[in-house]
């Protein structure tokens, strides 16, 4: 994040034109930081150099955008503290990575919130300790399902990663009187909020984050270097893998409920 050259969701370059093209035409790019080319030009400050031995590189693309947003997210934004108390809506890739990172920062309670049942085995392999899915509780909204879960109190912090703007009042709601803090990470098409504003005056906090308050530069070498040490494991993300040929079957598969990460073999 810069503020003399602030984030554009244009499509363009800071400089109003575009880095990528095919076959004369322009294409736009995605937070200006579009990667699906043969050929691409990258800032010395966003490439990490992997050396391949001993791992799996078929993982390494885990690293960029998704887990490592979510990894980066309890840790650099929020910088929780040890025996804190954590929820997560949404357990695909990015809601797995804040599971971990909150793990791995020492929270005690990481509640999982998921309308998918099958995503509760994954969540317990990466540290979910409570798993919630809305489905089997449509009486109570998520906020009062995790202050159940809480003994009414709601958790320190809240990661909010699906992206759903309703779901970004209700990660607030979650968080205790006075110190709560949620954290936006899903990325909502929605342009405002409709926010409780009782919940800010009684003292919670409500953040953004892009990439989970990574820099490429100085944070991707030591989450690379955490995996290295298999610290975590990437490879619980990977549900499917397809040929390059198959691609519109890798769309598909993205809806399927077993899904997490499709891997693209070229």
């Amino acid at each position: 994040m810069c503020l003399k050259y602030p984030l554009n969701i244009s499509g363009l370059m800071p400089n109003n034109t575009s880095r990528i093209s095919v076959n004369g035409q322009m294409l736009y790019h995605g937070f200006s930081c579009s990667t699906w080319s043969e050929y691409t030009v990258v800032d010395a400050n966003f490439v990490l150099k992997l050396d391949p031995a001993p791992l799996n590189l078929h993982h390494a693309s885990f690293l960029s955008c998704g887990f490592s947003t979510g990894f980066g997210a309890p840790w650099k934004e929020a910088a929780i503290e040890e025996g804190s108390s954590v929820a997560v809506i949404g357990l695909g890739a990015v809601g797995l990575g804040v599971v971990e990172g909150s793990r791995m920062r020492g929270a005690t309670k990481i509640i999982g919130i998921d309308k998918n049942q099958r995503r509760k085995e994954k969540g317990e392999a990466f540290g979910v300790t409570d798993f919630i899915n809305p489905l089997f509780h449509s009486d109570k909204s998520v906020s009062e399902l995790i202050k159940d879960s809480t003994g009414g109190m709601g958790v320190d912090y809240c990661f909010e990663c699906t992206g759903l703007p309703q779901l970004i009042n209700e990660a607030l709601e979650a968080t205790k009187i006075g110190k709560g803090k949620a954290i936006v990470i899903g990325v909502s098409n929605a342009p405002t909020l409709q926010i409780n504003n009782f919940a800010l005056l009684t003292g919670r906090t409500l953040k953004g984050s892009i990439f989970g308050g990574l820099k490429a530069k100085t944070d991707l070498p030591i989450v690379f270097e955490k995996w290295r040490n298999k610290e975590f494991q990437l490879d619980e993300l990977l549900t499917h893998e397809v040929p390059m040929a198959d691609i519109t079957k890798a769309f598909q598969l993205l809806k399927h409920e077993d899904c997490v990460k499709v891997l693209l073999k070229i």
